[in-house]
């Protein structure tokens, strides 16, 4: 078995081919952890053979698609090769009258949109840097958008996958079966495990019509406990809303942005129900924009001095998680911004010093997971003091543990990147 660094280069080129390996430079690091080697497989084959040589060798692989949200998550505890999915780019099937699509991990979001399209159909889903965001890097993050509100996460959308796991077994379950591994549904299981577990080399979607037409409705001019009343009773009336959510910050009082899609009558009257649910809140039409605030909390932050946290809490408790986002900002002399989800799944945006970053995010991590919510830090500071990622562990950790251990026991892929180091 190869053991010096450029024996270990001239094995992958032998599986790979010369042109597909080169050596990893500091654009290539991973939270500061620079590795050895990056590989570019051209099939599902090449990244098993990749994988078991890696496997085989002790070697610590980190998967990577667009690069979008490979910051996401702990630094790794090792990184030796980069495994880039970027060449596995195809839509491998699309028939559409079956509403399904099948394609490669390495395709953007944007391709794959834009392909299905011009069959009137959509991959019910929003996520982060659509143009970059790769199908692989989305499922992995479990990345939704507004559109989960109507149309569910990505586990509701996903039917099928295959896998290449660290042993260099490749596996599908789901849509277009190739080989199951019995006991697990692997769509749901490798989304959101950060990689953790397999390399995804494709994967198998259910779609949905795309709408005839789409109107976007803000509502302004409400206190915070009033953008919570509206929340809750949009919910529980009969609007068949598709995305609901409210922006707000330091320096802004909230607005809710509603967005109905289907015909145009029955936009209308949805319309008119959602003024009336408003009361003296001010209703007007918006546009689409507004449905990006999330990705802006990106676009806009100064990584030398701001944080962004995923956050999580019931939809009944949106009021009082603002609340505590304006106290401890406050206490801390901390700038925010905020945008919720209905479904209680928002992204915040935090800009001060590292040292008052800090404590806002731990303060604000131990109020929600007190109140069953969650706090997930996916940006902050070098300077900052560390803090986890994740947060503490729920009582999944034991089976988490085992699933990795059964999947990956060498801890080949993403090493120490996930809750409690897994």
């Amino acid at each position: 078995m190869p053991t010096t660094p450029i024996e270990i280069e001239q094995e992958f080129r032998a599986i790979l081919g010369a042109e597909l390996v080169h050596v990893a430079t500091s654009a290539d690091a991973v939270c500061g952890v620079t590795p050895r080697l990056v590989i570019q497989p051209t099939s599902e084959q090449q990244i098993a053979a990749a994988l078991r040589f890696a496997n085989d060798a002790g070697l610590a692989v980190i998967p990577r698609g667009g690069g979008t949200k490979l910051a996401w998550g702990n630094p790794p505890s090792r990184a030796d090769v980069i495994l880039s999915t970027a060449r596995l780019d195809k839509i491998i099937e699309h028939p559409w009258a079956d509403l399904t699509v099948s394609v490669e991990a390495g395709c953007t979001i944007e391709k794959m949109q834009s392909a299905i399209a011009q069959h009137g159909q959509r991959l019910a889903l929003d996520p982060l840097w659509p143009a970059r965001a790769t199908i692989g890097g989305i499922l992995s993050t479990n990345d939704s958008g507004s559109l989960r509100l109507r149309f569910g996460a990505l586990r509701d959308l996903i039917i099928g996958v295959t896998l290449a796991l660290p042993d260099g077994t490749l596996a599908s379950s789901g849509g277009k079966v190739v080989k199951n591994v019995a006991g697990y549904d692997l769509p749901k299981l490798v989304t959101g495990a950060y990689g953790t577990l397999a390399v995804i080399t494709r994967a198998f979607f259910r779609l949905h019509p795309l709408p005839r037409n789409a109107k976007t409705l803000s509502i302004s001019g409400c206190t915070i406990e009033e953008m919570q009343r509206v929340i809750l009773a949009v919910q529980d009336s009969k609007l068949a809303h598709t995305s609901l959510q409210a922006r707000m910050a330091l320096d802004a009082e909230p607005v809710i942005d509603v967005l109905f899609e289907g015909t145009e009558a029955g936009i209308d009257a949805q319309e008119e129900q959602l003024r009336a649910i408003g009361g003296s809140a001010s209703t007007r039409e918006a546009t689409s924009a507004v449905w990006n605030a999330s990705q802006e909390l990106w676009n806009s932050a100064n990584p030398a001095s701001s944080a962004v946290a995923k956050i999580a809490t019931l939809p009944a408790s949106i009021a009082g998680t603002v609340e505590a986002v304006q106290r401890l900002a406050a206490a801390h002399k901390t700038y925010w911004k905020l945008t919720m989800q209905a479904t209680g799944i928002g992204w915040l945006r935090l800009e001060s010093a590292p040292e008052n970053l800090h404590a806002v995010l731990s303060d604000l991590r131990f109020d929600l997971e007190h109140a069953g919510g969650s706090l997930v830090v996916l940006r902050r500071p070098s300077e900052m003091e560390r803090l986890d990622a994740w947060g503490q562990a729920t009582d999944a950790l034991a089976l988490m543990r085992a699933v990795k251990n059964q999947f990956d026991p060498k801890n080949t892929l993403n090493p120490g990147r996930f809750v409690a180091g897994i």
